[in-house]
C-alpha cells in the first residue's frame, strides 16, 4: 500500500509530465515524446523504489511486531547503506538490547525463586523443632527437660535472627540502598570489633585466636568492613574442631592492604572452591550449623568497597581468606 503522500506525488508527476508533453507539441513533437517518455520512466522508478521502501518499512513492521510477542531470536542487521539501513542496524541494537534483559529477568525471576526456597528450607528447620519443643514443654515434663527445650528454643530462635538479619543486609546491598561511607579507618579496630562477639565462642569451643596483625589504614567503611570480616570469622569457627587455631594477620603493600584470616580446619574441597561465594552454597564439609550466606555477604560488601575476597584451602590442613583492599580505585 502506498500512503497519500506519496499518491500525491505521483498524481503531480504526471500532471507535470503531461502538462510539459502538450507544451512540448507546440515546440517541436520529438521534444514532446522525449518528455513523455522521461516522466513516464521518472514515474516508473519513482514506484519502483517507494514499493521496495514500503515492502522494507512492512517487514520492519512485522519485526516489530513479532518481539511485541516476546520472540526476539531475530536478525535484522545489515551492512548496506542508506536511512533504512540505518534503522535496521538500530532496530537490532535495540532488539539485541530486551533480549539480553529478558535472558536477565529470566535468570533473576529463576534465582528469586530458588533463593524463596532456600529460605523457606532454611526457616522451615528451626520452626519445625521449636514447634516440636513447644509441643513437648506443654506436656508434664520435668524442670530440667523444660530448660534444655527452652534453651533449645533459643538456640533456634537466634539462629532465624541472624538469618533473617543477613538476608535483608544481602538485599540491601542487591537494591543499592545500603549506604556506604569509604574514608580512612583502622585495619586493628576493624579485626578487634569482627572477633569481639566471637571470644565467647571460640574459648568454649578451644579455639585459640593468634592475632598476628600489624595496624595501618585502609579505605573502606568501619561497619560494612566489620560485618564482612564476622561472617568470615564465623565461618571458620564453623569449620574449626575443638583444639584448633585461627590466626589472623596482615600486609600492606603499594597497590593494596589485606586481612587474612586462616583456620587449621577440615579445609574446602576442591571442586567446591569456585562456589564458595554462592548464596545457600553447601560444600561436603560444610557443618550443620552453616546456612551458606555468610561469605556471599562478606563478598558483596568487599565488592561494594571496590576490594575484593580471595580464598586458599586445602582439605584437612585449613582454609586462608584474603580480603584485598585497593589503595588506588581505577
Amino acid at each position: 500500500m502506498i500512503n497519500s503522500d506519496a499518491k500525491k506525488i505521483i498524481f503531480s508527476g504526471v500532471v507535470l509530465t503531461l502538462v510539459g508533453t502538450v507544451v512540448c507539441l507546440f515546440i517541436k513533437p520529438v521534444c514532446a515524446v522525449i518528455c513523455l517518455i522521461s516522466g513516464v520512466l521518472q514515474a516508473a522508478l519513482f514506484c519502483f523504489f517507494t514499493f521496495k521502501r514500503y515492502k522494507e518499512i512492512n517487514e520492519l513492521n512485522n519485526y516489530l511486531s513479532i518481539v511485541c510477542t516476546g520472540n526476539f531470536d531475530l536478525d535484522i542487521d545489515s551492512n548496506a547503506e542508506g536511512e533504512l539501513s540505518i534503522l535496521k542496524n538500530n532496530l537490532y541494537k535495540v532488539i539485541v538490547l530486551l533480549r539480553s534483559q529478558n535472558e536477565l529477568l529470566t535468570k533473576e525471576r529463576r534465582y528469586l525463586s530458588d533463593s524463596l526456597a532456600d529460605i523457606s528450607h532454611q526457616l522451615k528447620t528451626p520452626l519445625t523443632s521449636m514447634m516440636v519443643m513447644t509441643d513437648l514443654i506443654k506436656n508434664d515434663v520435668s524442670r530440667d527437660k523444660q530448660k534444655e527445650f527452652v534453651s533449645i528454643i533459643e538456640n533456634q530462635l537466634e539462629k532465624m535472627k541472624w538469618l533473617i538479619t543477613n538476608l535483608l543486609k544481602l538485599s540491601k546491598l542487591d537494591a543499592g540502598t545500603a549506604d556506604f561511607k569509604i574514608e580512612d579507618i583502622s585495619a586493628r579496630d576493624v579485626i578487634s570489633d569482627s572477633t569481639k562477639p566471637f571470644l565467647v565462642m571460640m574459648e568454649l569451643k578451644g579455639i585459640t585466636l593468634n592475632n598476628l596483625s600489624e595496624n595501618f589504614t585502609l579505605k573502606g567503611d568501619k561497619n560494612w568492613t566489620v560485618e564482612a570480616a564476622s561472617n568470615v570469622i564465623k565461618n571458620c569457627i564453623e569449620h574449626t574442631e575443638k583444639g584448633g587455631e585461627i590466626t589472623i594477620s596482615t600486609q600492606s603493600t603499594n597497590i593494596y592492604d589485606s586481612i587474612f584470616i586462616k583456620d587449621n580446619g577440615c579445609g574446602i574441597a576442591k571442586e567446591d572452591l569456585p562456589h564458595i561465594f554462592e548464596r545457600f552454597y553447601h560444600g561436603k564439609n560444610s557443618s550443620d550449623d552453616s546456612v551458606g550466606i555468610g561469605l556471599a555477604l562478606a563478598k558483596a560488601v568487599m565488592e561494594k568497597e571496590k576490594g575484593t575476597i580471595l580464598i586458599k584451602s586445602q582439605e584437612n590442613i585449613g582454609t586462608e581468606f584474603e580480603m584485598r583492599f585497593y589503595k588506588y580505585i581505577v
